[in-house]
Formats: structure tokens, C-alpha cells, sequence
């Protein structure tokens, strides 16, 4: 039988951490069933400190930290962590929104899970974290450009790998399409098809 949070009790735990942390917290929502928390940056340390020794929470375990780009915003990133307090049985979702210019205080020294975490972001996100002992990529290669989970790197990036056997090591070359984008025709799934397909006429068609 499946198992639902209690939404009163997250209620009460939205309340106990506003009223404990008010400096820090800018709003709390409750949506499907899970509660977020949206932090300062300049708080972020405190309350996360707070939430893990509180005895009213016990987050004691950071499940992840992720990103979202939004490139139209001043505030170009959310930043999210997500934690899980075991002794409690409820999980929590602080979220910060940052420019791209701006640094986020790393949580390592009170979560030292965050470590490569952190390093992912950085690495798809080119978000920087104070704090942190040693922030360099950990998913692409050494040299790599861009950030590649930015809505603005191009699907194709700027180069490509290849082992080269007459030089007897891996080398990279600017991007080389095989063909141009091509223009679909949307009458059908099928490219150059002749019938149409239920649903697939044109907008606009008599």
C-alpha cells in the first residue's frame, strides 16, 4: 500500500523553519507532496547547519544537488539540494536562485557529500562554490569549452574526439557535420512521403 507524506506535518516543519530561520528563508511552498524551502544565498550555510542539528529535522543525509538554467533571468540559476532526514522520515528541497556571476558558499564542511556534487555543477553548469578544495571538472575532458547542460551550448558542442592511430593518441577537431540540418516535411514522419497522415495536416490547410 502506498505510503503519503503527511502534509500537516510539513506544514509544521515549513512553519518551524521560517520562524526559526526567518533571516534566511525568503518562502516555503508545499507542492506534490514535498516541501521547498527557497534560501538566501548569504544563508544557505546557516540554515543548512540548522536543518541538520535542529531536533525538530535531522536532515542529516544529502541525497543530491542539482541545477536549472534559466538564461531570459537576472538570476540566471536555481540551485537544489535535495535532503533526507532518516530519524524523521521526511525529505526537504532548499532551492537559491544565483546570477551567473555569482559565487555559492560550498557545503562540504557540513555535508562533505557535496563534494562531487558540487564539482558536477560546475563542470555542466559553470557554477562556482567558495569553499571548496578542489573545483575542477569531473564528467567532461581536460580542455574541454562550455558548459554542456546551459540551454545556449550548441547539441553538437565545439569539437570532437577521435583516436588517431597514425599518431597513436586521441585528438580533437572542430565539429564536422556530415550534412546540413534538413528541412522536414511535417505532412508525415517520413521525409519526401506523398499521404498524409491522420492529425499531420498543416496548419492553416483547406
Amino acid at each position: 500500500m502506498a505510503v503519503y507524506p503527511d502534509l500537516d506535518a510539513l506544514e509544521q516543519l515549513a512553519e518551524h523553519v521560517r520562524m526559526r530561520r526567518s533571516d534566511a528563508v525568503l518562502d516555503t511552498m508545499i507542492r506534490l507532496d514535498e516541501l521547498t524551502v527557497m534560501s538566501t544565498t548569504s544563508g544557505l550555510l546557516d540554515l543548512v547547519e540548522f536543518l541538520r542539528t535542529d531536533n525538530s529535522c535531522r536532515f542529516s543525509t544529502l541525497v543530491d544537488i542539482t541545477a536549472v538554467d534559466y538564461p531570459e533571468r537576472a538570476q540566471r540559476f536555481d540551485l537544489v539540494w535535495h535532503f533526507l532526514s532518516m530519524y524523521q522520515n521526511q525529505r526537504i528541497r532548499v532551492k537559491v536562485s544565483v546570477r551567473e556571476d555569482e559565487i555559492v558558499p560550498s557545503l562540504i564542511k557540513i555535508h562533505p557529500a557535496a563534494n562531487w556534487f558540487e564539482r558536477e555543477i560546475f563542470d555542466m553548469f559553470g557554477i562556482l562554490f567558495s569553499g571548496h578544495p578542489d573545483l575542477r571538472r569531473i564528467l567532461t575532458d581536460y580542455g574541454f569549452r562550455g558548459h554542456p547542460l546551459r540551454k545556449d551550448f550548441p547539441t553538437t558542442g565545439y569539437v570532437e574526439v577521435r583516436y588517431d592511430e597514425s599518431e597513436k593518441r586521441v585528438v580533437y577537431e572542430p565539429v564536422n557535420l556530415t550534412q546540413e540540418y534538413r528541412q522536414f516535411d511535417f505532412l508525415s514522419p517520413w521525409e519526401g512521403a506523398k499521404y498524409v497522415l491522420p492529425g499531420d495536416e498543416k496548419e492553416g490547410a483547406k
